[in-house]
């Protein structure tokens, strides 16, 4: 029997259509129904590849008797965080508020005017641990709204009262450096011996390496470069990369980044592209560019559509147990490999008898002193045999902010390896945008099957331009430009918060919530104010426009005088920043008759603010070759025919 999330494109959605549960999707139907019957809405968040969910979904939404509670009693509305992230990041903030922290599976007790009055994560199904059980706590709920409502309404006035004022604007920095405060914070939190930051869980937040590594390079600290390649060098011989099909899962669930949570998301694998590739170029060392090959070839075998999108993500759990996929036995090693191969292989991934996780093992080489030699022929024979061993599910929906992210590490992967497939790759995605998920300068947050969204949100304006701006630095092509330029004016008429600074996560004006989110952190993934502000950094050295520099003046004033406190939360925004500080060297390209656009790429930095102009009078070709004219610091030097790299 299936319920009305059967007619739903989201992958998460579709995953709960045979419930027993009388799921609703978000929409006026569900609410509306709430109103009529008088009864109180369950709104559950996740997404697809949540192994969390999963158990949630396993052990009560299949579960006949809990269905019929709430089948009897709510109005329950299933959301994919990802599809909305807006709902998301609202509930998210009222999960927060009630229970001090928050996670997936989302679980959400509100009115039906969308006033939450109680908010929780994963419940079990009966009480265990000190955690009250999920029927339980629907009984509960089930007994105060019909017997004590009043006390449900006044904490939900309450705690929407909290979330709505709770935005106290600051309007001036004080005068300690933030991005100095930044880089104390995270050395205080350093781990030396393991890479990383902080206790477990480890993520990778590959903006944080990205900031540190520009930190250091402007300011000549060898010691803040060490803690980003020394996380970067652990990640990748940890088990949190994948060693036998590559790229990365969503994070290590110890200190050593050896034991990941399974599931693999685009969106770290593009980050930690970007972190790779720009160690490389840092330092010409080998492993950061064979890392960031291995990411994206990936991402290019499995994670990629016939029409070029990037999908989602894939999942932690195969046939229902969490790593499956990705784990060994010593004996299957054996087997498959031979006696001979399977050893040596063994010895350097660390695979024994008893097995490095739950009985079976994480192929890492964490403790290897041969962690480079190449397994290449073994790695083979082990990815196709895995394959064929269990399935694994693919979220298969196209998110345009993702994708935006992917493009641009791909153009900073080209930039550094000179392989042009990466920049095929990227310009194929870009392209699938332009056809399936915009119409001119308004864009669509998601597309599956065919279908895209009604709408896009913050995210998906600024990681796009970001996109554009890495596609015309990779192939000089205007277009890529100028579309960035109409984009971001359009953004910034569509979520600016014209009085208080900032941008909201919605459009202004058009949002359904009791709140319209101003998101700053740069958690997982980076803010879209944070993205922003990079983008009228770069686009305001890129064309010499004064209207950016200005926008770019004012996002920069805004989000350092909110982050005071604990700037190492905002790393991306602390790029844009130092990037405004210090800008890039500004190359002005000069192209001879005869040059053809990749002799004029080849040696471009990975970094820089490029301009083309036509030979001039101001700009002469310099030995009737291509010349370029490069300024920086307030000074510029003879213009020259070549370029260091």
């Amino acid at each position: 029997m299936s319920n009305r999330l059967r007619n739903e494109i989201s992958p998460y959605l579709l995953q709960h259509a045979e419930n027993p549960v009388d799921w609703y999707p978000w929409g006026e139907e569900a609410f509306q129904k709430a109103k009529t019957e008088d009864k109180p809405i369950f709104l559950s968040i996740g997404y697809s590849t949540c192994h969390w969910c999963h158990v949630m979904a396993h052990e009560s939404f299949e579960n006949e008797q809990t269905a019929e509670i709430l089948n009897r009693n709510f109005i329950s509305i299933k959301v994919d965080r990802e599809e909305r992230p807006d709902i998301d990041s609202v509930y998210m903030s009222v999960c927060q508020a009630f229970t001090g922290s928050g996670g997936w599976p989302m679980s959400i007790f509100m009115t039906a005017d969308k006033k939450p009055f109680f908010a929780g994560t994963y419940f079990p199904p009966v009480s265990a641990y000190g955690s009250p059980g999920f029927s339980d706590i629907l009984n509960a709920v089930i007994h105060l709204w019909n017997n004590d409502r009043e006390k449900l309404i006044r904490s939900a006035d309450t705690i929407v009262s909290e979330l709505t004022n709770q935005d106290t604007i600051r309007t001036a920095a004080n005068d300690q450096d933030i991005s100095e405060k930044a880089v104390q914070q995270l050395s205080y939190s350093y781990d030396p011996i393991n890479g990383g930051f902080g206790s477990a869980p480890k993520f990778p937040t590959p903006h944080n390496l990205l900031f540190l590594m520009l930190y250091a390079k402007q300011n000549n600290r060898t010691d803040i470069s060490e803690m980003a390649e020394k996380t970067l060098v652990q990640m990748r011989k940890g088990g949190i990369f994948d060693h036998i099909g590559f790229g990365f899962a969503r994070y290590s669930t110890d200190q050593y980044f050896l034991i990941p949570h399974f599931e693999k998301m685009l969106y770290d694998n593009a980050l930690l592209i970007m972190a790779y590739s720009a160690a490389y170029s840092a330092t010409g060392k080998k492993i950061y560019l064979d890392t960031a090959q291995k990411t994206a070839d990936y991402i290019l075998r499995e994670m990629t559509s016939p029409g070029g999108g990037f999908y989602s993500a894939q999942d932690a759990d195969s046939d229902g147990v969490e790593g499956k996929y990705y784990t060994f036995t010593y004996d299957e090693i054996i087997k498959v490999l031979g006696k001979g191969k399977g050893i040596r292989f063994a010895e350097a991934f660390d695979i024994t008898p008893n097995g490095n996780f739950e009985g079976v093992n994480i192929p890492n080489t964490l403790k290897s002193n041969n962690w480079q030699t190449d397994f290449s022929d073994e790695i083979n024979i082990l990815y196709h045999y895995r394959k064929k061993r269990t399935d694994l599910h693919l979220d298969d929906k196209i998110l345009l902010s993702w994708n935006s992210l992917m493009t641009a590490a791909l153009c900073m992967l080209h930039r550094v390896s000179k392989n042009t497939e990466y920049l095929k790759a990227a310009q194929n995605a870009q392209t699938f945008i332009r056809k399936n998920m915009s119409d001119n300068l308004r864009l669509f947050s998601g597309c599956r099957s065919g279908k895209h969204s009604d709408s896009a949100f913050l995210d998906d304006y600024a990681f796009y331009i970001a996109s554009l701006i890495e596609l015309y630095h990779s192939t000089l092509t205007i277009d890529y430009l100028k579309t960035a330029e109409a984009l971001c004016n359009e953004a910034v008429k569509r979520f600016s918060d014209s009085k208080n600074g900032g941008f909201h996560l919605c459009e202004t004006g058009n949002n359904e919530l009791f709140m319209n989110p101003k998101e700053l952190y740069d958690g997982a993934i980076p803010s879209g104010n944070s993205v922003m502000a990079y983008n009228f950094v770069r686009l305001s050295q890129l064309t010499e426009n004064d209207e950016y520099r200005e926008l770019a003046e004012k996002q920069i004033r805004y989000i350092s005088a909110q982050i005071q406190d604990y700037p190492m939360g905002n790393c991306l925004f602390l790029i844009a920043k130092l990037l405004y500080d210090n800008p890039l060297p500004h190359i002005t390209v000069v192209a001879a008759p005869d040059s053809g656009a990749n002799e004029i790429k080849k040696n471009l930095p990975f970094m820089a603010d490029i301009s083309i102009k036509s030979q001039s009078r101001e700009y002469p070709l310099k030995n009737n070759r291509t010349t370029y004219y490069i300024c920086q610091n307030h000074e510029c030097l003879p213009p020259t025919n070549t370029l260091k790299n």
